[in-house]
């Protein structure tokens, strides 16, 4: 019987539970004002809809040790760790791991030049295995653009974009990989199944987390198909959703994570991947530029560059995706502990900005995390009605590489952003990065929310630029709006409805109005590539992203 089809009798096989909701008040007159844009029922309550009341709300519910939300590098290097300290102790733990991507690596986006510092702690004899690291970097080229010129900048051993000794990868190949290390272990992977609650006990700890419901209408209805989520509740859950995750983004409101740091702030990625011609293959160059052109918009006039033209005509694009990156590095990491849970990976931020890198520090958290687990697991008896509090955690990373590496590189992303500006910040970088090693006494820190940097229409002179997987229609879109009523009143009329500007793939359109005048927000979700940027961009902070239905959601393959 294959792994796979084992896990499938598994989940037949649970026990009921009964569903705990919050009902929220519901007008059925809100159809009178604005038009109906969200029918998620996040936004709009089942318990005031008839549509729902003879459908059984009940859910499944299964028991771990620990449940971790995210198949990530993170995630999954969590994941492994318990699993082989259980195994050298010669004791029993049970380790879940749900993802929301129909399979290992579907919705993963990086770079990805891949540093192995964290893989060669985890996995020390990952050479010896048939592992998706084939192409390290030969060769590194840096430099600053301007319109129409290209000024090099040498790389020297110690700047955080030498990649000497680094892999070229595709992310999303590494992850299946590390899956399948994982489920060697034993650790019970369920893809296609997205966290899309967290559970509490009644002390206020979280218990676990419910997956997706599934067979919804667009509408907000019932299909015929329509199957309640299931509940995983453990010891302790670990959230690695990524950057701006879903779950992390009420954890912090819950718990007060984010007292004492500075806001998060935020970059996007988005990639292409193309086909280019045998002469101009280059296997194991790396290449980085900054400046010329700085909006992401003009993403496809940076192809235009003279420097850079010639490496893809006569080629082709075969894929392309999109993702949200959290920028605010040291300053902005919160607290990563609370009563049943902890954060691991990007989803509270331990990416290196100027090395452009977070997949070694995201795995470090994991095992970190593992081995403060591990041992609140194995030294106490944990109470059925409340949730571990695994402090030691945050008091391990804190003495790890990770928190050194990024406290050294703590001032670069903030020189860029203050009154240095662009070429101040790179004089910055190279004189007290290299020479300093990141110890100069102070701190520089981002203040305002990236919602909160939109400038209104007014005030701002249009960028010309070119705008350039899949969910299922018919369910209720996963970009959901607080209010219906913002998008024309508010974003529109003061920021030239900037939603359809800052999503990188065409999500969000205002178009007119099918009766009388004016213009209404219309919200393509299957094109969707998840990358949050609606959700964190939006000045109103009326778009709330979250989890589609099970499977949906881009096909990376590898990216």
């Amino acid at each position: 019987m294959s792994l796979h089809l084992r896990k499938v009798l598994r989940l037949a096989q649970l026990h009921r539970v009964a569903s705990v909701t919050c009902p929220r008040p519901y007008s059925s007159e809100a159809s009178a004002g604005p038009p109906k844009i969200t029918t998620h029922y996040t936004i709009v309550p089942r318990e005031n809809d008839q549509r729902w009341n003879e459908v059984d709300m009940e859910r499944y519910g299964d028991e771990a040790d620990v449940v971790i939300v995210g198949a990530g590098p993170a995630g999954l290097s969590t994941a492994i760790k318990l699993k082989q300290l259980a195994e050298e102790k010669g004791t029993e733990l049970r380790v879940c791991v749900v993802e929301k991507a129909s399979e290992l690596g579907a919705h993963t986006l990086s770079g990805a030049c891949l540093e192995t510092h964290a893989l060669d702690e985890l996995i020390p004899d990952w050479k010896e295995k048939d592992h998706p690291l084939k192409t390290p970097v030969k060769g590194d080229k840096f430099a600053l653009l301007t319109e129409k010129y290209r000024i090099p900048i040498p790389m020297f051993k110690g700047l955080p974009m030498y990649n000497h000794g680094n892999y070229v990868v595709r992310l999303g190949n590494v992850v299946k990989w590390l899956g399948e290390q994982a489920e060697e272990l034993g650790v019970e992977i369920y893809p296609g199944y997205p966290a899309s609650e967290v559970l509490y006990h009644e002390d206020g700890s979280v218990k676990g987390i419910a997956t997706t419901d599934v067979g919804i209408a667009k509408d907000g209805s019932p299909k015929g198909t329509f199957e309640r989520g299931m509940e995983l509740h453990a010891k302790v859950t670990v959230f690695g959703e990524g950057c701006h995750g879903h779950l992390a983004k009420q954890l912090y409101n819950n718990f007060n994570l984010r007292e004492n740091c500075s806001p998060q702030t935020y970059g996007i990625g988005i990639k292409e991947v193309w086909e280019v011609e045998e002469s101009k293959h280059n296997p194991g160059m790396v290449e980085h530029t900054v400046g010329w052109p700085l909006p992401f918009r003009e993403f496809q006039r940076f192809k235009t560059h003279p420097s850079i033209r010639p490496i893809f005509e006569g080629g082709k694009r075969v894929a392309y995706g999109a993702r949200a990156l959290n920028e605010g590095g040291f300053q902005s990491v919160p607290k990563l502990a609370f009563p049943g849970g902890v954060l691991v990976g990007c989803s509270p931020g331990f990416m290196n900005v100027p090395k452009i890198k977070g997949t070694h520090t995201a795995m470090k958290s994991g095992i970190v995390a593992a081995e403060a687990i591990f041992d609140k697991l194995t030294a106490e008896e944990p109470k059925p009605d409340t949730g571990l509090l695994v402090s030691e955690y945050e008091e391990r990373l804190r003495s790890s590489w990770v928190w050194k590496e990024l406290q050294s590189v703590r001032n670069v992303r903030p020189s860029f952003h203050s009154p240095l500006g662009l070429y101040g910040g790179i004089m910055y970088t190279g004189l007290f990065y290299v020479f300093g090693r990141g110890k100069e006494p102070w701190t520089l820190a981002p203040k305002h929310k990236d919602s909160e940097s939109l400038k209104p229409a007014a005030e701002c002179t249009p960028i010309d630029g070119t705008q350039w997987q899949n969910h299922e229609h018919d369910q209720p879109a996963h970009l959901t709006l607080r209010d219906d009523s913002v998008p024309v009143n508010r974003n529109l009329a003061i920021y030239d409805g900037p939603e359809q500007r800052f999503c990188p793939a065409g999500v969000y359109e205002y178009v007119p109005m099918e009766t009388g005048d004016g213009q209404r927000l219309q919200i393509n979700a299957q094109n969707c590539v998840h990358c949050k940027t609606c959700d964190i961009k939006d000045p109103s902070q009326n778009i709330n992203w979250v989890v589609p239905e099970a499977g949906g959601g881009p096909a990376y393959n590898g990216m």
